[in-house]
């Protein structure tokens, strides 16, 4: 598939660093999973990264420091869900089901067909993803029917919206499969659904949408993005 939209340089570089919530990452990866280009500069940003650390003078460390990390670490295993965060590596794995994405496909027991949609408004269905408790960001499935038009909105802080199929135009241009939207609390866009099939998104969010209108408001809690 030919992609026309990428996360910000800047994501990438969280990502390849590990500091993306878990929701931003686990949609990060899914995205670069089918995209050569992106694959590419996170090689790229590893390299640099790692050459970086060679610069670096190694600290002595105090014996207890080990056992001090590994404390750490077992407070916030909060199990599966917590230690399948997306690493750079498996990222180029492949999975059976199409449209699915394989760090996405962890999450979900089947394939796109064989979710269980909740309506939350007329020509939109959501389904939840689950992420670990210690989770800042929330990873939202959309199925939105051809035609539809979200309310006119901005975002409380970021969000990242991945298409998996169809596809939506906005200000920003036309997203289609594999498409990323790196979007933050300066942004502002009404997207409409302009593919002949539903369009389905993964959306991760750190905050509650800022809808516009009143309609979109009363809305908000509903659809609860």
């Amino acid at each position: 598939m030919k992609m026309v939209h990428h996360p910000d340089s800047a994501t990438l570089v969280s990502y390849a660093a590990g500091s993306l919530d878990e929701g931003f990452a686990t949609l990060v990866a899914a995205h670069i999973a089918s995209c050569d280009a992106c694959r590419t500069a996170l090689c790229e940003i590893e390299d640099v990264g790692g050459a970086l650390l060679d610069t670096v003078d190694a600290a002595p460390m105090s014996p207890a420091s080990l056992e001090r990390a590994l404390s750490v670490l077992d407070e916030h295993d909060d199990g599966p869900a917590a230690r399948a965060q997306p690493q750079p590596k498996d990222v180029r794995q492949k999975d059976a089901r199409p449209n699915v994405p394989a760090p996405l496909a962890r999450l979900l027991e089947g394939g796109l067909d064989d979710i269980e949609w909740k309506r939350v408004a007329p020509g939109v269905g959501k389904h939840v993803l689950p992420v670990s408790k210690a989770a800042r960001s929330r990873l939202t499935l959309l199925r939105i029917a051809p035609g539809t038009k979200i309310p006119d909105h901005g975002h409380g802080g970021m969000e990242l919206t991945l298409v998996l199929k169809g596809s939506y135009r906005d200000l920003y241009g036309r997203f289609g499969p594999g498409d990323i939207a790196d979007l933050d609390e300066h942004a502002e866009h009404q997207p409409v659904v302009d593919s002949q099939e539903a369009c389905i998104c993964l959306v991760a969010t750190e905050a509650p949408t800022r809808f516009k209108s009143l309609f979109g408001r009363l809305l908000q809690p509903i659809v609860g993005i």
